[in-house]
């Protein structure tokens, strides 16, 4: 494939673009490949699988039963006040 050139590439995006490329532990130009994969939805099989988060894992199993049936009601209750109407 041919080369590209990018010109007056942001500071901050090079940053991201070195950051990515070491946290991956991919060469600049792979990491750059797989941003521009990423970004046109190009990618390769692999890279379109569903990205998994685990941002939230701390919260994992911290409810009692108690907290849990009480967000339930909450919810009950909450859900009855919404017009389905509104919502088609």
């Amino acid at each position: 494939m041919n080369a590209i050139t990018v010109r007056n590439l942001p500071p901050a995006v090079a940053k991201a673009v070195k950051e990515k490329a070491r946290k991956e532990r991919l060469s600049l130009n792979k990491a750059i490949v797989k941003l521009l994969e990423e970004a046109t939805g190009r990618g390769s099989p692999q890279a379109s699988k569903p990205v998994v988060h685990h941002d939230l894992d701390h919260l994992f199993g911290v409810w009692s039963k108690e907290d849990a049936d009480e967000f339930d009601v909450f919810l009950r209750e909450h859900r009855s006040i919404i017009d389905s109407e509104m919502w088609k």
